[in-house]
């Protein structure tokens, strides 16, 4: 597995601070299509393509934050070890076929952890008149490397207290995956980091195969989050955070057990936990808010 030591060039501050282009994203039915038939999203409005699955905000986003994320990180090395470590979404309109979507991102800060090092960045993404339709944060977190400094801010805090999750849940369910999963969502997202696709690959870094991509995962567990705490209306949805705490293999079984966090403001709050096979948490401290 790669690791970053002292003595290995230390991670880039330059973007920290800054924003980066805009870029524009144009979408497509078939786009959304695609996005939902990968995830198993099986909504009407999802499947039609009438709208975009919550989690799909995060396509034409990746096309301006990756770029920010990949700057800060010091060498190919390091690179091989990232991972997906938290996302927080906050949608203020839905994403539906024909709009044109322009993205910019911030270099937020990365910071030292006792795994690694985390690199945040923000994700802002509109229509061309202004109107803002999702706000995202995204943690990649280097697995082993190290940094002497931490640098800019850090994501918001969603923590959700632990007595919570010792109340009675408000819905448990399941969720199955098939075995080529990745493939169909690196496809569907344009997300082709080969631990995804490639079992030798993903074996060099140190995983013990293909897995999830965190998205997929998170993607699969929101399709019955809509169902449970938003009606089965996904216009509703207003903010969705998570931390992945765990990798997920296309083969394992995906749990979500929700709990009610009481209100905030004019929105209802639910707190979510997914474990995977042997009750190992994959999905940590799940936040969502929805529209009453």
């Amino acid at each position: 597995m790669a690791t970053a030591t002292a003595t290995s060039p230390d991670f880039n501050a330059e973007p920290i601070g800054r924003w980066g282009e805009e870029k524009e994203f144009v979408v497509e039915r078939e786009s959304l299509v695609r996005y939902a038939l990968a995830t198993g999203d099986d909504h009407p409005r999802h499947r039609s393509g009438d709208l975009a699955p919550p989690v799909f905000a995060a396509v034409p986003a990746m096309k301006v934050c990756d770029p920010i994320a990949q700057r800060v990180i010091p060498n190919d090395e390091v690179r091989m070890s990232g991972l997906h470590g938290e996302q927080d979404f906050r949608f203020h309109r839905p994403i539906e076929p024909g709009m044109r979507l322009i993205s910019r991102a911030f270099g937020v800060g990365f910071r030292p952890v006792g795994a690694g090092v985390t690199i945040t960045v923000k994700g802002v993404t509109h229509t061309p008149d202004g109107e803002l339709v999702v706000e995202q944060f995204v943690t990649v977190i280097m697995r082993k490397a190290h940094t002497s400094k931490q640098v800019g801010g850090d994501k918001p805090e969603f923590d959700v207290p632990a007595a919570l999750l010792q109340a009675p849940p408000v819905a448990v369910f399941d969720r199955t995956f098939e075995p080529d999963t990745p493939t169909r969502y690196a496809h569907a997202s344009g997300d082709f980091m080969p631990i995804h696709t490639d079992d030798e690959f993903a074996r060099r870094a140190g995983l013990p195969g293909i897995i999830n991509h965190g998205l997929c995962t998170l993607a699969f567990a929101t399709r019955g989050l809509i169902r449970h705490t938003c009606g089965d209306d996904p216009t509703r949805l207003k903010r969705l955070a998570v931390r992945f705490s765990r990798i997920v293999q296309p083969s394992e079984v995906l749990t979500t057990t929700v709990w009610d966090a009481g209100g905030r403001g004019d929105r209802q709050a639910y707190a979510f936990e997914s474990a995977v096979d042997g009750g190992a948490a994959a999905l940590r401290n799940g936040l969502v808010e929805v529209a009453s």
